[in-house]
């Protein structure tokens, strides 16, 4: 039996979000080095802050400024960082109580070595030379042997000029997939503009991909069945927002496809057809680029549409 297949796969994308009053006077207040939390009916005060008191659900707005020290409460060494992580040395991720607080919040924290660090360790914040407003701000903690206890928290009635309204985060997942046996037999023969699937011993349903197992019985599935190349249409969606780095134009249709003689649906991209034109129904073919090892679309084949019911299992 031939191994399966096994890639680098990198998932990337960047995250944009507005922020409510608390989280934008939280990260303003980075900016210019300050440090704010909130304050619940009860007296605790909540750094990082948030909008409602994840106890009452009460919605909490009265912001306090804590001190830029605190006690690291847990800890975790970090020997190989990672791209893109605050240190480009070894460190530790830490839970650091600021004084003032009753919540710890997460952040890196600069030390020689793992023994250098330990529980109830007094940290204070490292700012950043260039703060912009954002929780890269704080560019990490540091020891802060013999500094003293900061005091309670202090009310913050001011406000901070051109107070940052969203952010921007990056996301980035980097790791290696392997698809397992039966989907590389089923990516094999997509190189080979086949499209192969797996029966199920006991049920008879042919899954495609296939996952090496049927979900519903439960039972390991080996009899490979090639299905289509045609198929039916048997839901959809419009795309309107373009993709960073992805060649196409919006909008454009992604659907759900049943491929002939297939008992599960897969994804696949729409074209050949304006996409208001793209319905339930309607009967696609796959379309080959050269070099391709998958289709790079679906395209109609000038055939009579679907009648409902012999898809209608498939949405």
């Amino acid at each position: 039996m031939p191994p399966a297949l096994r890639a680098p796969l990198v998932v990337e994308f960047p995250f944009t979000r507005s922020l409510g009053p608390v989280q934008s006077a939280f990260l303003t207040g980075l900016r210019e080095r300050t440090v704010l939390g909130v304050r619940c009916r009860d007296g605790r005060v909540l750094v990082p802050p948030v909008e409602y008191d994840p106890v009452t659900a009460e919605e909490i707005r009265e912001l306090v400024e804590v001190a830029a020290t605190g006690t690291v409460t847990s800890w975790a060494w970090n020997p190989r960082p990672r791209r893109h992580q605050p240190l480009d040395r070894p460190f530790a991720w830490a839970l650091v109580r600021l004084d003032g607080a009753d919540t710890a919040m997460l952040h890196a924290l600069d030390a020689l070595e793992a023994a250098a660090v330990h529980t109830g360790m007094r940290v204070r914040i490292r700012w950043a030379a260039d703060r912009s407003g954002a929780i890269t701000d704080i560019a990490c903690f540091e020891p802060d042997d013999g500094g003293a206890v900061g005091g309670e928290p202090r009310v913050f009635g001011g406000e901070f000029a051109d107070a940052v309204s969203g952010i921007v985060a990056p996301a980035r997942l980097d790791y290696t997939y392997s698809p397992g046996r039966a989907q590389s037999r089923y990516l094999d023969a997509l190189a080979g503009h086949r499209t192969v699937g797996e029966r199920c011993p006991a049920c008879g349903k042919v899954y495609v991909p296939p996952r090496g197992a049927c979900p519903t019985c439960g039972v390991a599935t080996a009899e490979q069945v090639e299905v289509g190349p045609r198929g039916t249409v048997t839901t959809y969606c419009v795309v309107n927002i373009k993709a960073k780095n992805l060649d196409i134009e919006v909008p454009y249709v992604y659907a759900h496809i049943a491929l002939d003689g297939a008992d599960l649906a897969l994804h696949g991209r729409i074209g050949g057809i304006p996409y208001d034109q793209v319905r339930m129904g309607l009967r696609v073919e796959p379309v080959w680029t050269e070099g391709g090892r998958y289709p790079d679309h679906y395209r109609p084949t000038g055939e009579p549409d679907a009648d409902y019911d012999s898809y209608k299992e498939l949405l």
